[in-house]
């Protein structure tokens, strides 16, 4: 049976030294401890007797159980990445079987998003809803932050009251960079709202649970889909990061002088052609743009 002490010591590596993200560090290790199971039906017991057709033939059984492309490219590049920390790193392997690994090609689709009247609609209904007092403030303040700053679950929930200074939110974003966000009136106002009827409590976190913790990815998931459910037939299959989309696409749309760098920026992504993305959604501007040509005359 091959040595999952390795899959540990790697995870605590891409934590420590690495920097990456939890949730990152968490696909990694259940990619690898997938693999390892695999590899353990195939009597191989030692790491250093995998081999490149092993590796494949992980991904064709992966591929026949039904897994996405998008997860299969995820598991390669865990597997990438395991694989050249055990070769360069701690030089436990001689050879890197993972180093010719092919990437699938995946077709990226233009994200769902809301449009300003349904976002609209949206936060009216959570401000009209009979929630008790102190829920409806702190889940109007959620959706409200969402649709305004763009921001990811993990972020939001991540939010410590003492990181607010003015009208400046300093969030971990991911890969654990750290980036200021401008929160505009709406923000500031519905955060204040929030804070009146925030429960008393040494919680350092801004939104809290009904027990007065920290709220959770899955309790915020919860919040958002009901919300989204009340607000009209139009929403089915949107989710909390349909709402990031909203911000994004609204922002480019609406916004003066929004570029796409300073849309990237917003967003934290750490490669332009991640916001670009958001250039194909908007036909109708870039119909605008295309007619003001100075010499459509």
């Amino acid at each position: 049976m091959l040595d999952r002490k390795l899959i540990e010591d790697y995870c605590n590596y891409m934590l420590g030294a690495r920097r990456k993200a939890e949730n990152t560090v968490e696909g990694y290790k259940r990619d690898l401890k997938l693999l390892f199971d695999y590899l353990d039906e195939q009597n191989i017991n030692s790491i250093d007797e995998v081999e490149l057709i092993n590796l494949n033939n992980f991904l064709g059984y992966c591929t026949k159980k039904g897994d996405a492309t998008s997860t299969i490219a995820r598991r390669i590049a865990s597997m990438k990445s395991f694989f050249q920390y055990l070769h360069k790193k701690v030089r436990v392997i001689t050879d890197n079987p993972a180093l010719d690994l092919e990437t699938p090609k995946i077709e990226r689709k233009n994200p769902n998003y809301l449009t300003l009247d349904e976002s609209k609609k949206l936060l009216e209904t959570i401000n009209n809803s009979r929630a008790d007092k102190g829920l409806k403030e702190r889940d109007y303040a959620i959706i409200t932050l969402f649709l305004n700053c763009g921001l990811r679950l993990s972020e939001l929930v991540s939010i410590d009251i003492d990181k607010i200074k003015g009208d400046k939110l300093t969030i971990m974003g991911k890969g654990s960079k750290e980036r200021v966000i401008y929160l505009n009136n709406a923000c500031l106002t519905a955060i204040e709202n929030y804070l009146k009827v925030r429960p008393n409590t040494d919680e350092k976190a801004l939104f809290l649970s009904e027990r007065k913790k920290r709220i959770s990815n899955t309790r915020v998931q919860e919040i958002v889909k009901k919300s989204l459910k009340k607000a009209g037939p139009n929403t089915e299959g949107l989710s909390v990061h349909s709402l990031r989309h909203s911000f994004a696409t609204l922002t480019l749309k609406y916004g003066k002088n929004v570029d796409l760098r300073s849309l990237q920026s917003l967003l934290g992504h750490s490669s332009i052609s991640t916001t670009q993305i958001y250039t194909h959604i908007d036909d109708e501007r870039l119909r605008e743009v295309a007619n003001s040509n100075p010499l459509n005359i």
